[in-house]
């Protein structure tokens, strides 16, 4: 089984080593599955408190909390303040990444290549379907192209990777945004789906001579070649922890609602195009303030002791600064007219 596989299955049935005593339930964006495996293993090691997320895409994540069938959900799309308002939620972000496309090409090494939004738009839409078409040559010289057909692979579930992919894609090529459009889900004009970041990263290693995006942390776990990209500043930049830093650097986090920034094609000689915060989805009214209280003990700890898990899988960690106004947020979420939990601030 290989190790994309081997995630993909416990991303179906939840953090497997701690469910047998979990007390706090998740479920929703593949995003950030690998880092709050870790922070799940440290905390319940830690506390003796388990974890069970279920890995399930930022669509299944946000209908999840909106039925009430577990503590909170997660999506990598942040909700829009009415509808927030609309279902009683709070939204706070936990961590930043970046998406990178992923390729399988024969004699082709981790960043060998680079690509920019526009050719990577005209890649998804159908219009450059080989390898070795004119636009890839242009930007890879040196790279042995081969005269093969291009293997299209996208996420079929409902996803905030998407979200935010289509978001980037949108924004450098107007073509994109009027035919295909930004959502958790589109109308691919070409290619295969593939479930979750899992589905996407197996079926691009397993298929010779294909594509897909996924978030940096699923290519480094299955050691994938990714590309470099062309960004906004016309730089070439590498995905890595430094560049996705550089995306949200000027990033006014208490501008949206819910902190629902999108940092897709942020300017910045050094930042990487497709870069991205995942988002938590709570009740503000709390159906138990028990299991309410257990969530956010778990992410105050995360936010205050996982920042060195998260950089080692290159997630970045949220602002000290940006903490403490997610915690003031918080208080938000009660019980029977008081705050389930209260944050040492």
């Amino acid at each position: 089984m290989t190790t994309a596989l081997s995630a993909a299955v416990l991303a179906a049935i939840g953090f497997a080593s701690v469910a047998q005593a979990a007390d706090i339930s998740g479920a929703g964006a593949t995003f950030p599955y690998p880092i709050y495996s870790d922070w799940a293993k440290a905390y319940k090691k830690k506390t003796g408190t388990g974890l069970n997320y279920q890995a399930i895409g930022s669509g299944g994540g946000i209908k999840q909390i909106e039925a009430k069938t577990v503590t909170f959900g997660a999506s990598d799309k942040p909700l829009g303040g009415d509808e927030l308002s609309k279902n009683g939620l709070v939204q706070f972000p936990t961590v930043m990444g970046g998406i990178v496309p992923v390729v399988n090409i024969k004699g082709i090494k981790p960043g060998e290549l680079v690509l920019d939004g526009k050719t990577l738009a005209e890649i998804y839409m159908g219009k450059i379907t080989k390898w070795n078409d004119p636009a890839i040559a242009k930007l890879n010289k040196k790279a042995k192209l081969p005269d093969a057909a291009i293997a299209v692979v996208y996420r079929s579930d409902g996803s905030g990777t998407t979200f935010n992919y289509t978001t980037y894609l949108a924004d450098v090529d107007p073509e994109w945004k009027d035919e295909v459009g930004v959502n958790t889900s589109v109308e691919w004009p070409v290619g295969v789906g593939a479930k979750g970041n899992q589905g996407v990263a197996a079926n691009v290693e397993q298929t010779q001579n294909s594509i897909g995006y996924v978030e940096y942390a699923y290519a480094l776990q299955n050691k994938m070649t990714y590309t470099d990209m062309i960004n906004k500043a016309g730089k070439r930049v590498a995905p890595k922890s430094s560049a996705f830093a550089a995306a949200a650097e000027n990033a006014d986090w208490s501008s949206q609602p819910g902190f629902g920034v999108i940092l897709a094609n942020q300017p910045g000689a050094k930042t990487w195009p497709m870069t991205a915060a995942t988002f938590i989805l709570m009740h503000s009214d709390a159906e138990s303030a028990a299991n309410s209280a257990e969530a956010l003990k778990f992410f105050d700890w995360a936010y205050a002791k996982g920042d060195k898990m998260a950089l080692k899988l290159d997630y970045i960690p949220m602002p000290d600064k940006v903490v403490k106004e997610i915690e003031q947020e918080w208080r938000e979420i009660k019980a029977d007219g008081k705050p389930v939990y209260e944050a040492k601030m």
